[in-house]
């Protein structure tokens, strides 16, 4: 296929899903002791609201019990007629940074297909990574989509668009000599473009101190709607994570979107990120952050963490998103693995159930 074949573009996340990818958590080196337990109700709960709204795919690894998982589900009350779950490999629960990112045909807008990126666990961090790099191309093939392959590294938790051609990333991240060391920022810049129908990339700094994943953008600056752009702030000059909000909020307020009109920029409040103790890395800070919603069909599932600033953040989100419920989930157990609700999520396409 030729460049000029290409005719696909990544919708924005408000685009109706056919369904949302889960993992459900089994990795005892990300979940030690009792950790699984917590972030498993976490897990209860997001499914519980979710299912509601539209289909889950729930892939369990295979050295769990699925019949185990199943009965939790029941007996939360959750319809498992809206639950579909598969036991195969998996490594852990990022299904934003490993699963299938779409596309969708700009001339037959009912024709989608997966891009498949390398995913290397954020540079090698957490071995083993094979069974979850694996995912995209095992979507294509039992759902019969049509796939094609990037060989390039790419987390989706790194993207967001607008849908109208705009991509948010950050330099930390995709210029990282652990992702793809041989390849320039052009190269990249071009890559991205090109199997995504990017027509301009935004380039943001650095993410949050804590983050595991050097600087993903769902912690940091996430689209509203076509030209809002909601982005993190620190308060506090001495916060950790002061400088490098407010030096990506200066790239986005000077930043133009695809007619070259300026965004409207909604700030919102940063949650506590320290944490007592230290997360399984040695880390004293979590990237926990309001950032890290999911826009699901009639439904925006928004993380809570801090009670100064949840309600709040509720009601700008009631205010963006009129058309849809919006439910606050208590994440504080989930972002202790130093991820979040759109970390664990993947929204699909022309998936029949």
């Amino acid at each position: 296929m030729t460049s000029t074949d290409y005719r696909y573009r990544m919708p924005a996340e408000w685009h109706p899903h056919s369904a949302t990818q889960l993992h459900w958590p089994s990795n005892r080196e990300t979940w030690p002791g009792e950790r699984l337990s917590r972030v498993e109700s976490v897990y209860l709960n997001i499914i519980d609201a979710l299912h509601r709204y539209e289909p889950i795919i729930l892939l369990v690894d295979e050295d769990s019990s699925e019949k185990t998982v199943r009965e939790k589900l029941i007996n939360y009350g959750i319809d498992i007629g809206m639950v579909q779950i598969y036991s195969l490999p998996i490594d852990d629960v990022w299904a934003r940074d490993c699963g299938p990112i779409f596309v969708q045909h700009l001339d037959k807008l009912d024709r989608y297909a997966i891009t498949d990126w390398e995913y290397n666990a954020w540079g090698e961090k957490y071995p083993p990574f094979d069974s979850d790099n694996k995912l995209p191309e095992w979507f294509a093939e039992n759902f019969n989509l049509e796939h094609f392959n990037t060989n390039m590294v790419l987390e989706g938790g790194s993207i967001e668009t607008n849908g109208e051609g705009i991509l948010l990333t950050t330099e930390s991240v995709l210029l990282n000599e652990n992702r793809n060391p041989n390849l320039t920022k052009a190269e990249i810049e071009k890559t991205v473009k090109h199997y995504l129908g990017m027509d301009k990339i935004i380039w943001l700094k650095n993410g949050l101190a804590g983050d595991d994943t050097d600087g993903h953008i769902d912690d940091l600056s996430r689209f509203l709607n076509r030209n809002t752009i909601l982005t993190m702030i620190a308060d506090d000059p001495n916060d950790i994570n002061y400088k490098a909000l407010q030096e990506n909020y200066e790239i986005l307020k000077s930043s133009t979107d695809q007619d070259g009109n300026h965004f409207n920029i909604i700030t919102l409040p940063l949650p506590k990120t320290k944490i007592e103790g230290t997360t399984v890395d040695g880390s004293e800070y979590v990237p926990a952050s309001y950032a890290n919603f999911y826009i699901a069909n009639n439904v925006v599932l928004l993380p809570l963490y801090d009670k100064r600033y949840d309600e709040e953040v509720m009601d700008i989100f009631r205010e963006f998103f009129p058309d849809r419920d919006v439910i606050g989930i208590e994440c504080a157990d989930l972002v202790w693995g130093q991820g979040s609700i759109h970390c664990i999520t993947q929204q699909l396409y022309g998936i029949k159930s």
